[in-house]
């Protein structure tokens, strides 16, 4: 099969490197041949998030998509991530390393079932979380992240009815911060919604010197016994600025990387999930799928490339210009 069937059929480009190649040497050197800028999440491995042009949230990796000159942008994150990028630079290639790694949260929503919902509740404006597809961006009328989400809900006039997608705990935890009240699409993170109540019970007794904070898309029992709340660049600041030196991390392990760079010196303990894994933390399975061979490739060859159709992508653009400005 060609390159293009066989990003298709399987999802990357599963060619071997050369023999002789040193991934990363090559990878900077095509970055640079091709203008091309990395962008990628806290969550994938700390090899690539070394390599990267910028590491970041959503919220930072959105702006940061908005704003770069490059001609070609590698996205090492998950599949809506990648959809985000393209929808904010049209005229750009986006490639992903591995067109396979989906998120559980954005595929919590149907279209279908998403319409159905905003026809039930014609007059709501709607506000979709950044997890979520381009076709869900396109039914939206303001995206937001977790560092920005009760300010955005904020910005809604008090009149007006609010549906909340596909995040129901980031739901439930911003209606408690802002007091308004949300119709909430019951869709949920399996890494975050994974933390094990329990388990954290026996680490906290074991650290009681220990801080706990957490993303709030972590179930709202986790939440209620956090120290601090907070979206996963937050979380990062917390623990650059918070005097504590112990601090138990409840969201994907990935963050530890960059943290572990920021505070040496602190002690920064993954939260356990309830599944038994080697790491005893809680790890996004997509993510993972981010490897520095498929990287190289996807930066070689330009595949697995993101397209979406204009019936998409300007509509998804409004909703994220409108988070974009409410945030500027």
């Amino acid at each position: 099969m060609n390159l293009q069937e066989e990003a298709t059929s399987v999802g990357y480009i599963a060619r071997s490197t050369p023999k002789g190649v040193e991934l990363i040497t090559e990878i900077q050197r095509l970055k640079k041949e091709k203008n091309a800028v990395i962008l990628a999440h806290y969550y994938v491995d700390g090899e690539i998030q070394e390599l990267a042009d910028y590491v970041g949230d959503s919220l930072g990796l959105s702006q940061a998509a908005e704003k770069t000159e490059a001609d070609l942008i590698v996205f090492c994150g998950v599949h809506f991530m990648g959809e985000t990028a393209k929808i904010l630079n049209p005229t750009k290639k986006v490639v992903v390393p591995d067109f396979n790694a989906g998120c559980s949260l954005a595929d919590s929503v149907p279209v279908v079932e998403f319409a159905a919902l905003k026809a039930k509740h014609p007059n709501a404006v709607v506000v979709s979380y950044i997890n979520c597809s381009a076709d869900i961006k396109a039914m939206t009328d303001i995206i937001c992240t977790s560092s920005n989400a009760v300010q955005i809900v904020e910005s809604i006039p008090a009149d007006r009815e609010i549906i909340f997608a596909p995040d129901a705990n980031l739901g439930r935890y911003v209606a408690h911060k802002t007091g308004r009240e949300l119709i909430l699409w019951e869709g949920a993170c399996m890494v975050h919604i994974d933390i094990s109540l329990e388990k954290l019970a026996v680490l906290k007794q074991e650290y009681p010197e220990a801080l706990l904070i957490a993303h709030p898309e972590c179930k709202e029992v986790i939440l209620k016994e956090a120290d601090y709340v907070g979206s996963t660049t937050a979380l990062l600041k917390f623990v650059e600025t918070s005097p504590n030196s112990t601090f138990i991390v409840a969201t994907e392990a990935g963050i530890l990387h960059k943290m572990k760079q920021s505070v040496p010196h602190k002690h920064l303990i993954p939260a356990p999930a309830n599944e038994q894994n080697t790491c005893a933390c809680s790890e996004c399975p997509y993510m993972k799928m981010n490897t520095l061979e498929k990287l190289y490739n996807a930066l070689y060859y330009e595949l697995p490339e993101i397209n979406l159709p204009e019936a998409t992508r300007v509509p998804a653009y409004k909703a994220l210009k409108a988070m974009l400005e409410v945030s500027a």
